[in-house]
């Protein structure tokens, strides 16, 4: 781990780029950034009509020159060409959310092998592949979204839990490879999401957490756990699985 940015800052006019921000997690994410005026990147990898109103709502909060790009994080071309897009059009990318995602809620001996390098490849290798990419124009922080499957071993989400295990393993050592950057996980725990029949804590407030650290409120290292049943300004510690 390294420095330790803990005074706040502001995102106003940074330039955000968030994986999978079509709708969910994601979509919150954005619109939160928005609120704060910072210059938002919306991608989406096959509901463009979806991600067209979250762009324009983007707009309508704050984010008037934010930018809609397609992005499949599990294509190279498509990272590649997603990362061109954005700095030719800002020079830089400040921040970098690796939010894209997927999961298959079933045992082991029931997922398909499908199924399981969606997950990996998604999960994992796609945030991987998306923070190279970006790394040579990222200005200040990437937070890579984790989940409490990270933590800790929850059944019927085996691979679920590899890849957010990795995920987390990746973040510890990408802060010490750039210690220029601050790089955090932010794990939420049961989000309403359609990954969850929308059952569990609100991504508005997974999204309020995002934010404050790219802000750089919470007095954590780069490499850290940012566990939002920790710190969310609701205070609840409801939902979580264990």
């Amino acid at each position: 781990m390294t420095h330790n940015r803990s005074k706040e800052g502001t995102v106003n006019e940074k330039v955000v780029l968030i994986t999978g921000s079509a709708r969910g997690i994601g979509e919150a994410i954005a619109y939160e950034f928005a609120r704060e005026r910072a210059t938002v990147v919306v991608t989406y990898y096959r509901d463009r009509k979806r991600a067209e109103q979250t762009h324009r709502k983007c707009a309508a909060l704050g984010s008037a020159d934010g930018l809609l790009v397609e992005l499949n994080v599990m294509s190279e071309e498509s990272v590649r060409r997603c990362v061109d897009t954005v700095v030719a059009a800002f020079g830089r990318i400040d921040i970098l959310v690796n939010n894209a995602g997927t999961l298959a809620w079933t045992y082991l001996r029931d997922q398909s092998y499908d199924d399981i390098k969606n997950q990996v490849r998604t999960n994992l290798e796609g945030a991987i592949m998306m923070t190279k990419a970006c790394l040579p124009h990222v200005t200040e922080t990437i937070i890579n979204i984790g989940s409490i499957a990270g933590l800790n071993g929850i059944e019927e989400l085996t691979v679920c839990c590899a890849t957010k295990f990795g995920l987390r393993g990746f973040t510890q050592a990408l802060a010490r490879e750039v210690p220029t950057l601050n790089v955090y996980s932010v794990n939420p725990d049961y989000i309403a999401t359609r990954m969850t029949d929308f059952v569990g804590r609100s991504p508005e407030e997974v999204a309020r957490v995002v934010v404050d650290a790219a802000k750089g409120v919470y007095p954590v290292p780069s490499g850290s756990d940012i566990n939002v049943w920790e710190v969310s300004r609701n205070g609840e510690k409801d939902h979580v699985v264990h």
